[in-house]
């Protein structure tokens, strides 16, 4: 599992200059932890990123390699942003990638199409949740 925070006083925010200004912004308290549903499972990894992608500057690729992980499923909350630039390091380092595409989405409705209409099928396969979940049934025994 993988989830996303920054200090509170944007030090350790991307460097770089945008037309946007600073990345970040205000967040409410508390916005960063995760849900008593989604963690405690026994086995779980937690990965903190800091940055659009998963992959860039966590341990994920180590975590996952040392487990014997080849395929991983990706959903998110920005579709156009952390989701594709996940889905694009894990296709770069080599992993067979799943893209969950309603258990996404954006601030951007263009974004998260262009995300999943055009870039997703280049980088690996789509799907819903229930026809994701349905194939890991079938191919678990």
């Amino acid at each position: 599992m993988v989830r996303v925070t920054t200090a509170a006083d944007g030090s350790d925010a991307a460097p770089g200059r945008t037309d946007r200004g600073p990345a970040g912004g205000s967040r409410p308290e508390g916005w960063d932890v995760l849900v008593d549903e989604l963690t405690g499972h026994p086995g779980d990894v937690v990965v903190t990123k800091r940055n659009w992608g998963a992959f860039y500057g966590t341990d994920l690729d180590l975590q996952l390699r040392r487990r014997g992980v080849t395929q991983i499923v990706l959903g998110g909350i920005a579709t156009s942003i952390g989701v594709e630039s996940t889905a694009r390091a894990a296709y770069e380092h080599g992993y067979h990638v799943t893209l969950a595409t309603d258990a996404m989405t954006d601030l951007d409705a263009d974004g998260h199409r262009a995300s999943v209409e055009r870039i997703f099928p280049r980088l690996g396969e789509t799907g819903t949740t229930a026809e994701v979940v349905e194939l890991l049934a079938r191919t678990r025994g």
